[in-house]
């Protein structure tokens, strides 16, 4: 019985303890984390930039709850959630901001057979905002003096009533009387000591107290329940400007506090307004962009609820002759690819000049020879190098691209990403070679922007791959020279 109590005890103390990590673990407050909501688009104008003859915006991607979707289709009831009214969309470079895009309005688009089109948002641009300079620092006129004083600095005691203590030494020190009472009041507190200064706490009236939080819950209540938009954990794009917001908190402090909530907060309150509200456009007086015409200019836009720290994911040339050393690694790269394309007849090429023979042991070197007359070397046209830094310390990224002379089979389109190893050397992480007369095959990869579609500090590549009656948009992330696709939007007409 004894070894079966002790067993008893044993095991019992052996679940405290296995229970116990997980029970003191949760005394610690966890942080909810934060929920990323991030919408990403292209935005295309033709004309000036602050004043566009015509312009739209095209969603792209939509990274919520943890996961990249198709901004165009997300959400559409009847229209997709990231082209809702009231949604600022950050145009940038390279992570950098260059101005915004208010949405007033989307239309869904179709083509002339009813078939495809795509939504489009459209909205009025607005360039940032003038960086306020600080005013200048001017020497004063008047000098400052320094003007002695007979205080020494150091601390003096005085009574309640501001009056100075009377000093050790003098007569109403009162010693043998203070040695007296120190020995009968030994045992007693100092607190007792008239002029000793006190501090008192003021007690919260109870009724007050109690009626003020009650008021508070219920017309927090009350706002939530009747306005389902001020709910924290709503996923939103909208942001509040800081006009808007001190406008909220005006309305809020008027509305005094209490049970019943002012008429001003409710969302389905009737307004009434004299003219036009200032930024409103209409459907007619905001030009729309259609078809793709020859001047036309394209931004990544970027809609975020949070403000969040910009990111420059741009990686400046160290002076000409790195921009030099780089471009001709990349053509080298290009004009290989271009070599191995096949499947239409080759563009017409410049033969490399021949190296001169040089004899090697009494022998005649022509193999080298041979190779270099078998690559043509094709003349590139509109040449296009850019480099990135996508995270943090990350590798030095390179984007080029290129096109061919001719027309149908004989222009060829070329674009090679390529990325820095350790010992800095470019290695290829995306190739991709097509001519004009096969892009339905294989489309034009042209290069947009690149962007942080998740708000994870590391920027993807945004491409536009172009057919001949058809657009996409992907979005590919380069790590240790590999290139993979982690976004493919759906076809536009």
């Amino acid at each position: 019985m004894k070894v079966m109590k002790s067993r008893w005890l044993g095991a019992m103390l052996s679940s405290v303890i296995a229970a116990a990590p997980s029970a003191w673990g949760q005394m610690h407050k966890v942080a909810k984390p934060q929920q990323v909501v991030r919408a990403v688009g292209v935005y295309e104008w033709t004309g000036d930039m602050a004043k566009p003859t015509a312009s739209r915006l095209i969603p792209v991607s939509l990274f919520i709850n943890g996961s990249l979707q198709d901004a165009s289709v997300y959400m559409s009831q009847p229209v997709p959630f990231a082209l809702e009214t009231g949604n600022v969309y950050e145009l940038e470079k390279a992570g950098i901001s260059d101005g915004q895009i208010d949405l007033e309005f989307a239309r869904k688009l179709q083509t002339a057979d009813g078939d495809g089109g795509g939504w489009f948002g459209y909205g009025s641009f607005k360039p940032l905002a003038p960086i306020k300079k600080a005013p200048a620092l001017r020497a004063s006129k008047t000098l400052p003096v320094i003007v002695s004083s007979k205080d020494d600095s150091r601390p003096h005691f005085g009574k309640a009533d501001g009056s100075a203590a009377p000093s050790s030494g003098t007569k109403d020190s009162g010693t043998k009387d203070s040695s007296a009472s120190t020995k009968e009041d030994s045992g007693s507190s100092t607190a007792d000591d008239s002029d000793r200064p006190t501090m008192i706490r003021r007690k919260p009236d109870a009724d007050s107290s109690a009626t003020t939080t009650t008021a508070t819950t219920t017309s927090t209540t009350s706002a939530s329940e009747n306005n389902p938009e001020d709910d924290p954990d709503r996923p939103t794009l909208k942001r509040r400007t800081p006009a808007e917001a001190k406008k909220a908190r005006d309305e809020a402090e008027s509305s005094g506090t209490g049970a019943v909530e002012s008429l001003n907060n409710d969302p389905d309150r009737p307004n009434l307004h004299y003219g036009r509200p200032a930024g409103s456009l209409t459907e007619t007086e905001l030009p729309k962009l259609v078809g793709m015409p020859a001047n036309l200019h394209q931004m990544v836009a970027v809609s975020d609820a949070v403000d969040r720290d910009p990111h420059d994911f741009s990686r400046p040339w160290a002076d000409g002759a790195e921009r030099a050393a780089v471009l001709a690694k990349m053509e080298a790269m290009a004009q290989a690819k271009l070599a191995q394309y096949g499947g239409t007849p080759a563009p017409a090429a410049v033969p490399a000049a021949t190296p001169k023979k040089t004899p090697v042991h009494g022998k005649v070197r022509h193999k080298a020879a041979t190779a270099a007359a078998a690559t043509p070397v094709v003349t590139l046209l509109d040449e296009q190098l850019k480099g990135y830094t996508l995270s943090y310390g990350g590798a030095a990224t390179y984007i080029f691209m290129a096109h061919t002379a001719g027309t149908g089979a004989a222009l060829r389109y070329v674009t090679v990403v390529a990325q820095a190893d350790d010992l800095g050397e470019l290695k290829p992480a995306l190739q991709t070679v097509t001519d004009a007369a096969h892009l339905d095959r294989t489309p034009e990869m042209e290069f947009v922007d690149v962007v942080d579609a998740d708000a994870s500090n590391r920027a993807s590549l945004l491409f536009e791959l172009k057919a001949q009656s058809s657009r996409q948009f992907v979005l590919y992330r380069v790590i240790a020279s590999e290139a993979q696709l982690i976004f493919a939007g759906g076809s536009i007409q």
